[in-house]
């Protein structure tokens, strides 16, 4: 991205409790030697947030003819001059399709720990979805040394977490939260989970009082999506060696993590704690995470698209299957359900990206909500991180509105029904809000000038002149 949940193994926290009422994102091929072979190239356009050349077929273009026809003789060509600097590499082109699959599984997201519907995990894994296009970026970073993509990669991960802890922990202390003496040590350890999340971060089960200005269940509900970010980050440490065993054997470590979630999703193998809970998460996710490998290298045009979506077909039948046989008091809920959660999410993603049409702007109907799709895909970490802390702030805004005569008198006795409808339309200023006080240090994190409201192309750099002694290196 630009692109954690302590207790559930699956993608999002439990709906959020509303109270009652108070009051009622390839350069130009260089010019080929006459005889020379033919530059190989991907098998496919690549991902995740780039388009090729656009072709659509994933093989070279064919060569132009020169002179008057083809077979002719050829007309030789002017001389280049010897000291013509090179031509400036094309910037690439963000794939729209990718950015509105991220930006539907983020409004997704928002809309589930609002209402709670069970059903949503089913019709859109968001974050499976997530994790795909997450995995095909880091595929296309891999190009570049590891160690130099791990820590951009967690440079970039890294500061806007320690900003939402910068205002998370002092409201949790301030209310009364204090170290746990039976652990000793140890909870000052995982309070550093805060800092580097590589396991779940501790917080108080309950926080406040009753009749206070936030439920006192907020604390659980502002650092549920924090497991996000713990996932993300193991995934990016293990991405090269992930990759690697990807190209020597592709479907089998696609596919190995989903017989993992077998073992460790469905309680034949049990790890106790936030480790047990840690393995959980990457397991359900590692399969869609290395269906973004696939994407990124070509792997999925050279499947026939029939035995691609009749296969995932298969998967997600499965997944449904196992579901059904092991529904949790939420139901239809696959967050509860890790094996359903990664089969289900796999054949999805599958789907997905076998009948990817590749955007370079939005089409049609879509095109009116470019700005927004832009905006979404450039504060992604941000709306995340923010937004159950955020639902939670809605729940005291409309207690003030029960306040105002008129609105008691004329929609008190719809106060309860109003709640959550009040609370879906006031999430979004509130997110807003958030990305201009908050997102601009996604900005900062990846070295760019910072923004207040990214939802246009970014500006282009002033291009530096090339000396006499030749171009700068960049």
């Amino acid at each position: 991205m630009s692109w954690n949940e302590p207790t559930p193994s699956g993608e999002d926290t439990a709906r959020l409790r509303v109270p009652a009422p108070a009051a009622h994102r390839r350069a130009p091929q260089a010019r080929q030697a006459p005889g020379a072979p033919a530059p190989s190239l991907p098998y496919a356009t690549g991902p995740g947030s780039h388009l090729g050349d656009g072709t659509g077929s994933g093989y070279p273009a064919p060569a132009p003819h020169h002179g008057r026809h083809a077979g002719g003789p050829a007309v030789p060509e002017a001389p280049e001059p010897a000291d013509a600097a090179p031509a400036a590499p094309k910037r690439p082109v963000r794939d729209r399709y990718l950015d509105v699959l991220r930006s539907v599984a983020l409004v997704r997201v928002v809309v589930y720990h609002l209402f709670g519907w069970a059903w949503l995990t089913v019709l859109f894994p968001s974050m499976g979805v997530m994790f795909t296009l997450a995995g095909s970026l880091m595929a296309r970073s891999l190009a570049r040394p590891a160690w130099s993509v791990i820590r951009s990669r967690v440079r970039r991960l890294l500061p806007p977490m320690w900003l939402f802890s910068a205002v998370a922990l002092p409201m949790m202390f301030w209310l009364g939260w204090k170290p746990v003496k039976e652990e000793g040590l140890w909870w000052f350890v995982r309070l550093a989970s805060y800092v580097l999340p590589v396991g779940s971060p501790p917080y108080p089960e309950e926080s406040g009082s009753e009749g206070g200005w936030l439920e006192i269940t907020w604390a659980d509900q502002a650092a549920g999506p924090l497991w996000y970010i713990r996932a993300y980050l193991w995934f990016v440490i293990a991405s090269p060696l992930l990759l690697k065993a990807f190209r020597k054997m592709p479907w089998a470590t696609m596919l190995a993590p989903i017989g993992l979630t077998a073992i460790f999703g469905t309680g034949l193998v049990t790890i106790p704690g936030a480790t047990g809970e840690g393995v959980v998460d990457f397991t359900v996710f590692a399969s869609c995470w290395i269906l973004g490998f696939a994407h990124h290298d070509g792997l999925l045009k050279q499947v026939p698209r029939y035995l691609a979506v009749s296969s995932a077909a298969i998967i997600m039948g499965f997944g449904i299957w196992w579901a059904s046989g092991h529904l949790t008091e939420e139901g239809w809920n696959l967050d509860e359900i890790p094996l359903a959660q990664a089969t289900w999410s796999f054949g999805f993603c599958l789907i997905l990206l076998q009948y990817a049409p590749s955007w370079e702007k939005l089409p049609g109907r879509l095109a009116p909500y470019d700005g927004l799709v832009t905006l979404a895909n450039n504060r992604a970490v941000t709306i995340y991180i923010w937004h159950n802390l955020l639902l939670m702030a809605t729940v005291p805004l409309i207690d003030q509105m029960w306040r105002i005569g008129w609105v008691d008198e004329h929609l008190g006795p719809y106060s309860d029904g109003l709640y959550t409808g009040l609370s879906l339309v006031l999430i979004w200023p509130l997110i807003g809000l958030a990305i201009l006080a908050f997102g601009w240090v996604e900005d900062v994190a990846a070295k760019r000038r910072p923004r207040l409201w990214p939802s246009g192309k970014p500006a282009r750099p002033t291009p530096v002149p090339a000396s006499a002694g030749g171009g700068h290196r960049h």
